[in-house]
């Protein structure tokens, strides 16, 4: 059962990059605590099932076309969300992300603004289209950034991402500084390695495992460990949090170089 600081029962929320992975994980989670939630990605094609499945299971939810890089999609998607869910949203998880694939010196400018776009400019625009709503309605709300261990700390072959993990980082802070007046909490949750569909066959490889003995834990993340966090950022339980980076990486940032 959830602690009743962790209720979100009366709250809304937009998930973006909700068609599958950690995005989809977090918008169940959400709705299990008792928020409206509004499942965001670029073609609402992929979030149908999704949706019927939460409300098969009395969760209130909703779908949305929202391409967190273009304003104008940010803005119709943010407008829309709001209708669909009766009101403004009070906790947005700014989880769309990519991560890009090449060593540096093989990073073209496609690459770098595709990955740059999506990570931070998106969270820039899905942050500021629902904070300004937030201001406007003098409602207060909570930001959730998706960040991770690869802004404070890096890896080969996805400088971008790391580049834009880090600016993530630090425009968390920069807004929690100037949104705190309007009651608008703004924190980063920073997952080291989970495990997903998508990455499971890589750490079963030599390779992979290599990575899992540089991890304290010797293991990968469940996204199950993610949900205290998530929960703490979003609700009433984290009330006096705000700026904050919460690493969830099984040691992995206390690991040696």
């Amino acid at each position: 059962m959830t602690p009743s600081s962790f209720c979100l029962e009366g709250r809304r929320a937009l998930i973006t990059g909700a068609s599958s992975g950690l995005g989809l994980h977090f918008a169940g989670v959400l709705a299990r605590a008792g928020a409206e939630v509004v499942l965001a990605a670029r073609s609402t094609d992929k979030l149908v099932t999704e949706v019927e499945q939460l409300r098969a299971s009395g969760a209130r939810a909703h779908a949305v076309s929202l391409d967190v890089t273009r304003s104008e999609s940010v803005q119709a998607g943010v407008a829309e969300a709001e209708r669909l869910a009766g009101g403004v949203l009070d906790v947005l998880v700014n989880n769309a992300g990519v991560s890009g694939e090449h060593f540096f010196l093989q990073v073209e400018e496609p690459e770098w603004d595709a990955v740059v776009d999506t990570n931070l400019k998106g969270a820039y625009l899905v942050a500021r289209a629902v904070a300004r709503r937030l201001v406007e309605a003098g409602t207060p709300g909570s930001i959730i950034n998706i960040a991770s261990i690869l802004g404070l700390r890096v890896s080969g072959s996805v400088a971008p991402y790391c580049a834009s993990k880090a600016g993530l980082i630090h425009l968390t802070r920069a807004m929690a500084l100037e949104l705190a007046r309007h009651r608008i909490r703004v924190n980063a949750l920073a997952p080291g390695y989970i495990e997903t569909d998508l990455n499971r066959g890589f750490f079963e490889s030599g390779a992979g495992q290599k990575v899992l003995a540089r991890i304290p834990f010797r293991r990968l993340g469940l996204m199950r460990e993610l949900e205290g966090p998530l929960l703490l950022l979003a609700s009433e339980a984290g009330s006096y949090m705000s700026g904050s980076v919460l690493e969830v990486d099984g040691g992995h940032l206390c690991s040696t170089l």
